[in-house]
């Protein structure tokens, strides 16, 4: 997808029914109306009607199409209002009484991973908490682009954040933008857009050099601190199943030692924070 491209289209015309929802949605994964019809268990036919216009679906429909298209849950609740329906999914702030479980498992995660680095973020990469292992990493760092919230990918890019310390920026930051990408292609979301379109125009180098050898599983992230390198790889964590959209968009990276320098480097910091 060109983001650009894309962008310029959205704003220049927008679904004004369900079926037209449903189209873009279709476009957007690749599928023909009767691939999808296949999938769904309809005809192709009523497929093409409920896409111009012509037949309105049912509340049942709407949300089995969007399930096939894999529709992010806050985009099935604008189908559903399209078509005529109430939202099916709440929305809730995480210190919501409802919530609290999930609050609970994500302290629980994060907690656990100490002495290595976590962190959970919202669906524009908003920080929503870390443990306690991430500010020693952000040490020194401006707090103007600390203010909560703040954005992790803003900070992994910006010349006065993590990447005058990001030992291979360009590896790091390409992989980061390959994912944004990825997700502004699966959600189109205009705010996702912008923050792509945004970390493009930072000065981060183009890509060189050969590609990373067969025995590499990860592309690291290498920091510099207190004149040694530190490498980690990441991993990425959603919940499963989640019927509420603020869950559904909650992710939580939790980060490795690649090699044992690092790791007891961060057995040294996080003795330090006890000490504290």
């Amino acid at each position: 997808m060109n983001v650009h491209t894309s962008t310029a289209r959205d704003e220049r015309s927008r679904p004004v029914h369900v079926g037209e929802h449903l189209r873009e949605w279709r476009q957007r994964r690749h599928l023909s109306q009767l691939d999808l019809a296949v999938d769904a268990d309809i005809s192709a036919r009523h497929l093409s009607f409920v896409e111009t216009g012509r037949a309105m679906p049912s509340r049942e429909m709407v949300l089995k199409l969007a399930e096939r298209l894999d529709v992010p849950l806050r985009e099935r609740n604008v189908l559903l209002v399209a078509a005529g329906y109430a939202p099916a999914f709440p929305q809730r702030s995480l210190d919501d009484p409802m919530l609290k479980s999930a609050r609970q498992a994500i302290d629980l995660v994060l907690k656990a991973h100490e002495p290595n680095p976590a962190l959970a973020y919202d669906r524009h990469w908003n920080l929503v908490t870390a443990n306690r292992m991430v500010a020693p990493l952000l040490d020194g760092i401006p707090q103007r682009l600390l203010g909560q919230p703040f954005n992790v990918l803003r900070l992994a890019f910006h010349p006065e954040a993590l990447a005058p310390r990001t030992v291979n920026l360009a590896e790091w930051c390409g992989h980061l933008l390959e994912r944004l990408h990825r997700q502004c292609e699966a959600t189109a979301d205009p705010e996702l857009i912008k923050l792509y379109n945004d970390l493009k125009s930072y000065p981060i180098p183009a890509r060189s050099g050969p590609l990373p050898p067969d025995n590499n599983v990860a592309i690291p992230l290498k920091l510099r601190l207190n004149g040694e390198i530190l490498s980690f790889i990441s991993t990425t964590m959603v919940f499963g199943t989640p019927v509420d959209v603020t869950l559904s968009e909650l992710a939580l990276e939790t980060f490795f030692p690649a090699d044992e320098l690092t790791a007891m480097r961060l057995r040294q910091m996080a003795a330090e924070l006890t000490r504290a």
